[in-house]
Order: structure tokens, then sequence, then C-alpha cells
């Protein structure tokens, strides 16, 4: 997955992300912004530090330990705001359904950990199985919504990422966006047994 992010990214793209740290820094590192949201204050002081010693100044950096604060960040953006969306905190259901709209059409909705609130043929520890559903109703919502979008889900025996790029001419209300999406046609070069053209 790194792999791939790493030919994708390009220094002019805005990313948000749930939940703060290595990312944090990796992204600031080859993205013109970032908008990062954590909700451990030992954490986000730690990751503030590496931030400020790196001298990485396009982050805006957020702190909110209520969950409901936490979320709302993204109600401070109008939808199809970035070109790619982390899911990696508190609150991963309401914080996905947050990302649809959020992330531009042919852009990225990333969410890690994915095994343990979707159902998977994953044999990473905590998976769900195919039979016990979505995790919560938020996330079988989610499911339902990106069921049709092009994907790739990659494992390394321990934890499952999934990544899923917003199909053109999707409706944000009542308004159609993304037919001129500029990240249409590319390939994701991970490793073999995870290539797939989208």
């Amino acid at each position: 997955m790194v792999e791939f992010l790493e030919s994708w990214l390009k220094p002019g793209h805005q990313g948000f992300e749930w939940g703060s740290g290595r990312s944090t820094i990796w992204f600031a590192e080859r993205i013109g912004s970032l908008v990062s949201v954590e909700h451990n204050p030992d954490w986000y002081g730690q990751v503030s530090a590496e931030l400020k010693r790196k001298g990485l100044k396009n982050v805006d950096y957020h702190l909110h330990q209520d969950e409901d604060d936490y979320c709302s960040v993204a109600d401070n953006f109008s939808p199809a705001s970035f070109d790619f969306c982390l899911i990696d905190g508190v609150a991963r259901d309401r914080c996905a359904l947050l990302a649809l709209s959020l992330v531009r059409p042919g852009g990225l909705l990333i969410a890690d950990n994915c095994n343990w609130y979707l159902p998977t043929d994953s044999r990473s520890p905590y998976s769900r199985k195919a039979s016990e559903g979505a995790y919560t109703e938020d996330w079988a919502v989610f499911w339902k919504q990106v069921e049709d979008w092009r994907h790739v889900w990659t494992t390394n025996g321990v934890f499952d990422t999934a990544l899923w790029v917003k199909p053109s001419g999707i409706r944000e209300g009542n308004q159609l966006i993304g037919q001129n999406s500029t990240h249409r046609g590319f390939s994701l070069k991970i490793k073999d047994q995870y290539r797939e053209q989208i």
C-alpha cells in the first residue's frame, strides 16, 4: 500500500486523516496540505513535536477528545475537498461515512484495520467473518455505499488495510460532481498478489 501511495500522491494533493501518527509525518512530507484529527492528548503532543522538529507546517492539526467534536471537524469542509481520506482513529464507522462525501471523485478512501469492522475472508486476527456482517449499522451503510467502488484490500497477516477509489459522477445531494476527475486510469503497483487495475 505504501509503495502505491508513494507513486500516486502529488505535491499539490490535499488530504484528511482521522487518527494521527507516522502517517501524519509521511503524508506531510509528500503533499500540499493535510488536515489531521487526534483524540489522545499525549499522542497529539508527540506528533506535534515531531512536526515541529521536521519543520512541517502544512498540517492543520486538531485535538478533540469528545467523539462528536472529533468527527465534526469534517463539517468545516465542502464535499469533494480532499484527494484522499484516511480512517485510522476512534469512531471509525462515523468517520468512514463522513469521508464518503469529503473525498473527491477519483480520490482515495483508506481504512486501516478494516478487517475488524467489515466482513472478510482474511486470516488476520480478529477479522469479521462474512456471516457476522459489518461491526455496526454505520459500517453496514458504508459497506453498501462502496460496494461498486474499485478497491484493493491488503494484509500483512496481522492488520488489513483497504483502499477504495471514489468513482466519477457521484452525486453529492442533488449535484452531479466529478466529471473531470484527474485521478482516473492509474494502476495500483503493489505486490503482485494485490495488483488490480483501476
